[in-house]
């Protein structure tokens, strides 16, 4: 485990708190201080961790590979942020995409034109976790000259078709 500011500053508020609570059923200092300090780390990893991996929205992030891409369709989230600030796509080919993230999932739809626009490509990147994310990430990949020109990302309600 590697210590970080963070990390300190919550082990020492549930410290506070778990003092102050064993503080409540017992008067004697040094035991309480004993106590508290042996049931601290079990309070922070069975209790405080979990509910600040539940309401954050932090996930981990994996460099990009066309391998992993394909196989765990549901984490390209992880795999997302380094292909887009590499610019690793920009410039390929439709054939070169078909080979590194397989065939599109969907084309954006053209009012002008009343039907799928060819050179635009979306992909699912999947559900960031977190307890509140209603919203599912896509990045859509704009050609011009059969050459990937824009990899744009953006958020899309996990079911569009769902009335409220």
């Amino acid at each position: 485990m590697i210590i970080t500011v963070p990390l300190v500053v919550f082990m020492s508020i549930t410290f506070v708190l778990v003092f102050l609570f064993v503080k409540t059923i017992d008067p004697r200092k040094w035991l309480t201080f004993l106590v508290s300090l042996a049931l601290t780390p079990v309070v922070y990893f069975y209790a405080v961790y979990p509910m600040i991996n539940i309401f954050s929205s932090y996930h981990h992030q994996k460099h990009f590979s066309a391998e992993v891409w394909k196989a765990k369709p549901a984490l390209r989230y992880e795999l997302s942020d380094d292909m887009i600030t590499s610019e690793i796509l920009l410039g390929m080919t439709k054939n070169d995409i078909k080979a590194q993230l397989g065939a599109y999932e969907w084309l954006s739809w053209n009012d002008a034109e009343k039907k799928h626009n060819e050179n635009r490509w979306n992909y699912s990147l999947g559900i960031e976790p977190g307890a509140f994310n209603q919203k599912k990430q896509c990045i859509e990949l704009q050609f011009s000259d059969q050459k990937v020109t824009k990899v744009k990302p953006y958020k899309e309600d996990i079911e569009p078709n769902a009335k409220d």
